[in-house]
């Protein structure tokens, strides 16, 4: 019996051993920062000197930050990339299914991009978007069309960085689709048939339910993704684009911390972003909970 317990004890040190460096990383990499940034948002501070608590001043400054404010918008604004992408997605992926000729080779370019660098697809964008020699624009000549100056417009700016996201993430959401069709059971297909459902009946009852577990895991990660995006716009628009139409909001959280060193008020601001993210996420998940079904 000692000797049970002996080598319980040892495997729990050693399962102890295991776990203590990712355990670690956690708590001085994510947990440890988090609660400082949750204290520096009630203070005034710059980073380097002393933290000079102002209670609740650095959000009340928030509703009256009109720069804020835009970059909330675009930051919503962008979100509507999401929908789209789903879309496309499901309507590749549905394609693909279909066991048509070169479907491996089709998988490998549409995820491409997901493996490319965001920093090299940023610059390779920005240059395809040029409004004096940019292929996008070359492209429209062929039709007549004079296109703008993409990133140098207000009105054409957020547009064009949700084609090129669109495009980025399209491959990803793509093969976790087909994945989600693949695992559907042909007999549900068959009965359908044999009750008269044409394709669309067959679709909107059997298909789009039985991915909506994989929905819902792209529209949460999405919006998370989507709450933080900030690589494309310091690459594609560095100062933030014309009349800041295209930063987000943690491009102007560090804006205000890198630029301005004004770490309590970006500290702040993302705090208010994490609660945002997690109420958002809280609420898709309450929903996915009501419209949840069971598969006999």
């Amino acid at each position: 019996m000692n000797a049970k317990l002996g080598l319980y004890r040892k495997e729990k040190i050693y399962g102890f051993l295991f776990i203590l460096p990712p355990l670690l990383g956690l708590l001085i990499f994510t947990l440890y920062p988090m609660i400082y940034s949750i204290y520096g948002s009630f203070t005034d501070w710059d980073g380097l000197g002393q933290m000079n608590f102002i209670g609740l001043g650095n959000f009340t400054d928030l509703w009256s930050d009109e720069l804020f404010h835009k970059a909330l918008f675009n930051t919503l604004f962008m979100m509507l990339g999401i929908p789209i992408g789903i879309t496309l997605a499901l309507l590749l992926a549905l394609g693909l299914n279909r066991g048509v000729p070169g479907t491996t080779a089709f998988r490998v370019i549409y995820y491409v991009p997901v493996i490319s660098s965001l920093a090299a697809v940023s610059i390779m964008w920005n240059w395809a978007y040029n409004g004096d020699y940019g292929l996008v624009n070359q492209f429209l000549d062929l039709f007549g069309i004079s296109g703008p100056n993409w990133m140098a417009n207000k009105y054409t700016v957020k547009p064009a960085l949700i084609i090129m996201a669109v495009w980025k993430g399209l491959g990803y959401t793509m093969l976790l689709y087909l994945a989600a069709l693949q695992s559907v059971s042909r007999s549900y297909y068959e009965a359908a048939e044999l009750d008269g459902a044409n394709g669309f009946q067959s679709f909107w009852h059997i298909t789009w339910p039985m991915v909506r577990p994989v929905t819902f895991f792209i529209i949460v990660t999405n919006i998370i993704g989507g709450s933080q995006i900030f690589t494309e716009m310091n690459i594609m628009t560095p100062t933030g684009g014309p009349e800041y139409a295209s930063a987000s909001v943690v491009f102007y959280i560090w804006q205000k911390a890198f630029g301005n060193f004004q770490m309590g008020y970006a500290s702040a601001m993302a705090v208010f972003l994490g609660v945002f993210i997690f109420v958002v996420t809280l609420i898709q998940f309450r929903m996915n909970e009501k419209q949840s079904f069971d598969v006999d």
